[in-house]
C-alpha cells in the first residue's frame, strides 16, 4: 500500500523544470494500479504533473487512493491514446495526442492506455492538493464500490439520443478545433478551459515572433510541446533568460511577468496554465 503523499515542489521565482530535474513520484497501490508521476509544480494555487502509462496500463481507485477530488482538472495528451472514464456513470472519453479532457470537481475518473506505445499525459489540477482538494478530500467522500466502464444508458439509444447524453456529460473531450480562440498579440491562443479555479490554453508562436509581456493572476506553468522556446522573465531573481525544448516547463509564480520568444525557424507550440485566474489586467492587445 502506498501511503506517501505526492511531493509538492513550489517555487518563489521563475524556475526551469526539465525531464532530468523533475520531482518523481510513484502513485497508487496494488488495487488502484501504480502510475509514475513527474510533478512539475504543486503550489498553493496550481498543481501540474505528467503521468505515464505503459501499453495496456491503467489506473483506477482503491480505499487508500481515491480518484475523486474537489478540483477542476485538465488532461492534455502529450503522446499516445488514453481512455478517461467516469466509473460512477460509465462515461468514457477517448483522447489522442494533442487532445484534451476537462472535468470538474467530484468527478470520479480512471484511465486506460488504449495505444500501442506509452501514453504520456500532462495533468493540471486546481484548487491544488495544498488546499486540501486531493487525497484529504477524497477520503471524506462515499467510497465507490461498484464501477462502470461503459454507460449502460446508451445501449439501444445511440446515436439517436446523442444530444441528451452530451447535455448530461461529466467530462469534455476537446480537439484543437473545439477550443475557444483568442488573439493575444502575436500569440495564437486556444482556451481549453477557463473557470474560477483554473485556465488552461494551447498556444502557438510563429518563427521570429514574440509575445507581449504576460502576467497571470496566480501561479502559472508554460510547458513546451513543439519547437524551441526562449522566455524572458525581467523581474525574476537570478536567471532571466530561459531556453526550453519539448518536454521542458517553466514554473512562473504569481507576480512575475514573462515574454515568450521564438528565435528559431519553425513555429512552436506550448500549453499554458494559470490558477486561479488568467491574465492580470485583462486582455492582452
Amino acid at each position: 500500500m502506498n501511503r506517501r503523499a505526492t511531493p509538492r515542489p513550489e517555487y518563489d521565482t521563475p524556475t526551469l523544470v526539465t525531464r532530468d530535474s523533475v520531482t518523481r513520484h510513484l502513485w497508487g497501490d496494488d488495487e488502484s494500479g501504480r502510475v509514475g508521476d513527474e510533478v512539475l509544480v504543486s503550489s498553493h494555487e496550481l498543481h501540474a504533473l505528467v503521468f505515464t502509462l505503459a501499453p495496456g496500463g491503467r489506473f483506477g481507485h482503491s480505499p487508500e487512493n481515491r480518484t475523486v477530488f474537489a478540483a477542476d482538472e485538465v488532461y492534455a495528451v502529450l503522446e499516445g491514446t488514453i481512455a478517461v472514464i467516469n466509473p460512477a456513470t460509465g462515461e468514457t472519453q477517448r483522447a489522442e495526442t494533442g487532445d484534451f479532457v476537462f472535468f470538474r470537481r467530484d468527478t470520479w475518473h480512471h484511465g486506460i492506455n488504449w495505444g500501442d506505445g506509452p501514453a504520456r499525459v500532462l495533468e493540471f489540477f486546481s484548487p491544488p492538493p495544498a488546499a486540501g482538494a486531493a487525497s484529504a478530500y477524497a477520503k471524506e467522500q462515499p467510497y465507490l464500490a461498484r464501477t462502470l466502464h461503459g454507460d449502460p444508458q446508451t445501449i439501444g439509444r445511440w446515436p439517436m439520443d446523442r444530444a441528451e447524453f452530451a447535455s448530461s456529460a461529466t467530462m469534455t473531450h476537446l480537439r484543437l478545433g473545439d477550443l475557444c480562440w483568442r488573439v493575444e498579440g502575436d500569440l495564437q491562443v486556444g482556451l481549453v478551459c477557463s473557470t474560477e479555479h483554473l485556465t488552461v490554453a494551447w498556444s502557438r508562436l510563429l518563427a521570429g515572433h514574440r509575445s507581449v509581456e504576460r502576467r497571470h493572476d496566480g501561479d502559472a506553468l508554460v510547458h513546451l510541446t513543439r519547437g524551441e522556446l526562449h522566455i524572458h522573465t525581467p523581474d525574476g531573481r537570478g536567471p532571466n533568460w530561459w531556453r526550453l525544448i519539448p518536454g521542458d516547463s517553466l514554473a512562473i509564480p504569481r507576480g512575475f511577468g514573462y515574454q515568450m520568444v521564438n528565435q528559431s525557424g519553425d513555429a512552436l507550440e506550448a500549453v499554458i496554465a494559470s490558477a486561479p485566474g488568467y491574465l492580470s489586467g485583462g486582455v492582452v492587445d
